[in-house]
C-alpha cells in the first residue's frame, strides 16, 4: 500500500491495543454472534430492529478489528533510548506551567492520545510545541483557541 503510515506507540499502548484486539477477537465476537442468533430466531429479519443492530454492531467489531490489526502492523513501538531525559521526545514525560497550574503530561503517538488521561500528541499543539525543547524553556502552541504560552518544568524518561 503506499498509504502505510507509521503508528508511534509506547510500550504501554501497544499492550493496550493487543489486550483490545484480544478482547474483541475472543469475548465480543462471540457475544456479538449470539446476539445476531438470538435476533434470527424473533423470525422475519425484514422488519427486525434487534437483528439490524447486531448485525451493525458486529459490522463495527470487525471495523475496529481491522483497524487495529492495521495500526500493530505498522507500529514502531518508542525505544527507552528514544526517550531523552534533557529535550522533550515521544515517550517522555513532562511537567508543564499552563492553564494557570502544573499539569504532568505523557508524549505519546496519536493513537494513544487521551487528554483525560493526560496523554497527549506530539502532533497535537501542544506536544508538538514541546517537541526537542528543554525544562525551563518557555513554549508557544498554535492550539484552536488561540495561541498559549507555558513553560516546561521537568522531563522525565
Amino acid at each position: 500500500m503506499a498509504d502505510e503510515k507509521e503508528f508511534v506507540l509506547t510500550r504501554e499502548g501497544k499492550l493496550e491495543l493487543e489486550n483490545e484486539l484480544d478482547t474483541l477477537k475472543n469475548v465480543t465476537r462471540k457475544e456479538v454472534s449470539e446476539k445476531i442468533k438470538e435476533a434470527r430466531s424473533f423470525g422475519d429479519l425484514s422488519e427486525n430492529a434487534e437483528y439490524d443492530e447486531a448485525k451493525n454492531e458486529q459490522a463495527e467489531v470487525e471495523a475496529r478489528i481491522n483497524e487495529i490489526e492495521y495500526m500493530l502492523k505498522y507500529a514502531r513501538v518508542i525505544d527507552d533510548e528514544e526517550i531523552k531525559s534533557d529535550v522533550v521526545t515521544p515517550g517522555s514525560k513532562v511537567v508543564l506551567a499552563i492553564f494557570g497550574g502544573e499539569e504532568k503530561y505523557t508524549i505519546v503517538g496519536s493513537t494513544e492520545a487521551d487528554p483525560y488521561k493526560n496523554k497527549l500528541s506530539y502532533e497535537s499543539p501542544i506536544g508538538a510545541a514541546c517537541l526537542n525543547r528543554a525544562a525551563g524553556e518557555t513554549v508557544k502552541a498554535n492550539t484552536p483557541g488561540g495561541e498559549i504560552e507555558f513553560k516546561i518544568l521537568s522531563i522525565e524518561k
